[in-house]
């Protein structure tokens, strides 16, 4: 136990130190952002002077230091700041968005682990057989379509050709769940390349796990294959596993704005892709630190599984 708490305070230290750097990195970055704020907001043909008070107004004539000094106090407070085109408090943005990103997301790491478990352990199951080649060919071919690709080639067959589902969430607005058929293209292109890398990994760890000494010597005590398999193996194979899923955790949301933007869901991706347009730095700047922030749990957390599973991992970390 002490060996896990010390392991768990490593951990929460380098993940506080992730989350400072996430913090300055995306302020440094929304700085160099071309163009002025400024001037977008003073219209087509902005006046020298109303310019320079909607710069005073805004803050944005102080010093980039006190800007990130007043920021981050104002994030260890949960206030994200407020925007430049709306005058509304970023968490309002979050708040709208958080809905359907998080339905997305929800739906898809539900369906995610089952198929991709079955599918590698079925692949292991039958190594260098037509089965694990097959298996093995599919996901492959499947995780090199791009997710917006992929997407299109969907909507083109069961939207546009069958009729079967509709091609856009447009006038479902938020409430996606009374409107289920709105929801399985997109769930299906963010769940499309996940499942193909989980259940390559998890066919690897298995067919590792298959032949280590554990269970060779396992075999010679008569343990049952199924047992072997699922109690033994499959819980060293499922290690990194638990990596790539925190993995795809993080990545969905990244996809996700990519399928917001190609079936017009109103989650946080076009909450983003909006404020990029318009180029509203305190929006952009929240959306990023609570992705970053989300990234650095998500890999503590994934850890703690790997860590958990397979406790001798602890010496390399």
């Amino acid at each position: 136990m002490t060996g896990l708490r010390s392991w768990l305070v490593r951990r929460l230290l380098l993940g506080a130190g992730q989350t400072v750097a996430v913090v300055l990195l995306v302020f440094a970055l929304t700085e160099a952002l071309p163009g002025d704020a400024a001037v977008a907001l003073a219209g087509d043909q902005p006046d020298p002077g109303r310019i320079a008070a909607i710069r005073e107004t805004l803050h944005l004539d102080r010093p980039a230091h006190e800007r990130l000094a007043a920021w981050a106090a104002g994030l260890l407070h949960g206030d994200f700041g407020t925007s430049l085109t709306s005058g509304r408090p970023v968490s309002s943005y979050l708040a709208d968005g958080f809905g359907p990103t998080l339905l997305l997301a929800a739906l898809t790491l539900l369906l995610l682990v089952p198929p991709a478990v079955g599918l590698g352990v079925l692949a292991a199951r039958h190594e260098g057989r037509l089965l694990d080649r097959l298996i093995s060919s599919v996901t492959l071919a499947v995780y090199a379509v791009p997710e917006f690709a992929f997407g299109v080639l969907l909507v083109t067959l069961f939207a546009l050709r069958l009729g079967w589902l509709p091609p856009t969430a447009v006038g479902y607005g938020d409430d996606l769940l009374a409107h289920p058929a709105a929801l399985v293209l997109p769930v299906v292109v963010l769940l499309s390349r996940p499942v193909c890398s989980l259940a390559r990994l998890v066919r690897a760890g298995m067919i590792e796990a298959l032949a280590s000494p554990y269970v060779a010597q396992a075999r010679r005590y008569g343990i049952p294959g199924a047992r072997l398999r699922y109690a033994h193996a499959l819980p060293n194979a499922l290690a990194p596993a638990a990596q790539q899923l925190a993995r795809t955790v993080d990545w969905l949301l990244c996809g996700v704005i990519v399928v917001e933007a190609l079936f017009v869901i109103p989650g946080l991706g076009t909450v983003l892709m909006n404020a990029v347009a318009e180029r509203d730095v305190p929006v952009i700047q929240g959306l990023a630190v609570v992705f970053g922030c989300t990234a650095v749990v998500l890999n503590l957390g994934a850890d703690l599984a790997t860590y958990r599973l397979v406790p001798r991992t602890a010496v390399a970390a």
